[in-house]
């Protein structure tokens, strides 16, 4: 059974995420009839409202919150200096917050600014779909959505700092498809991430319909919702799960690095080599490829900028200065030796 959000009991009471967020925290401006009704629905449903937020309210309000929703992702790592850095640098004080994987980090951001109203909120990674849009909107302090780029961002003092992901996977698998490999299989991230996980699905099926290959669907997977997909252990066993059902492909697109490692240490188990046998790429950029062999062939973030551009634009948007909504950064192609002709 999956874990009861504050989204549950907002829609089975009727009232918005932040009226069930002011009934826990006893806000005045809740009538105490519609805060009993909304207590005794968290009774009723087993709702654990995340005490620890709940114990950040003695926090000085002049702090910038960096929300991170996989904290062992290598990805990240290199932007926690960064960060940490600029926002001392600039006279505010640096909260990393970790976000489970089985929480909700728009549910987490939204507690967070009611309960130490920090100046604002980085976002690193995660998992953002259109019908969020009403709640980061009651979020109601300046935020930047850090690793994602997302063209509709019309929410006031919000920005988003990123790849195009869309654009970068395409040029991945018009890499592939230039060696020669036409049957390409995808270990995507969770069947429910509509942010970049469908953003690098869908440009791997629109690289592969624009060069008339017919997209199959057996070669395409996804995880469950509570697991974390971009790690060393959800490509280690995956590709088992693929090489199982005997599927025709000459090429493993990973829509991370971490997942790449996880694949090439299993296929290196199986006496299976790569580029030799199968072609095996990733996506991110890890500082940890230079030290690998093979290196893999992947497309590198510019993490450090991304995170120093985060904070800039953040800064900008607290002191009411010009911002850009969407900051796009180009990814670069790098060829490792994880790739041959076909």
């Amino acid at each position: 059974m999956s874990k009861i959000t504050i989204r549950d009991v907002a829609k089975q009471c009727n009232v918005s995420v932040s009226t069930v967020s002011r009934a826990i925290n006893n806000h005045p401006e809740i009538n105490q009839r519609t805060r009993n009704i909304i207590l005794k629905k968290i009774k009723e449903l087993g709702y654990t409202p995340n005490s620890n937020a709940r114990n950040l309210k003695r926090l000085e309000t002049n702090t910038i919150a960096v929300l991170i929703k996989g904290i062992g992702n290598l990805f990240f790592q290199p932007m926690f200096k960064v960060l940490e850095n600029e926002i001392t640098k600039n006279g505010y004080s640096f909260l990393l917050y970790k976000v489970e994987e089985q929480d909700n980090e728009i549910d987490v951001a939204l507690k967070l600014s009611q309960d130490i109203k920090p100046k604002g909120i980085i976002f690193l990674g995660g998992c953002f779909m259109d019908e969020d849009k009403k709640i980061l909107e009651e979020i109601g302090i300046p935020f930047v959505v850090t690793a994602i780029v997302s063209k509709n961002m019309s929410i006031k003092n919000s920005a988003c700092v990123g790849v195009d992901d869309f654009l970068e996977s395409k040029k991945m698998v018009n890499y592939l498809l230039s060696l020669g490999h036409k049957k390409i299989a995808i270990i995507g991230s969770r069947y429910d991430d509509a942010s970049i996980g469908m953003l690098r699905v869908n440009g791997y099926k629109q690289a592969l319909t624009e060069n008339n290959i017919s997209i199959d669907e057996n070669l395409i997977f996804t995880t469950t919702k509570n697991e974390d997909p971009y790690t060393f252990e959800y490509g280690y066993k995956t590709i088992d799960i693929l090489l199982d059902k005997k599927l025709d492909f000459s090429a493993i697109y990973c829509v991370s690095d971490a997942i790449a490692i996880g694949v090439l240490k299993r296929l290196r188990e199986k006496g299976i080599k790569s580029p030799r046998d199968y072609s095996v790429v990733g996506f991110d950029g890890l500082e940890i490829n230079d030290y690998l062999n093979p290196t893999i062939t992947t497309i590198k973030q510019p993490v450090e900028n991304m995170a120093l551009t985060a904070c800039n634009v953040l800064f900008n948007i607290i002191s009411g200065k010009p911002y850009k909504k969407v900051v796009t950064f180009e990814g670069e192609l790098f060829v490792g030796q994880t790739t041959d002709r076909f």
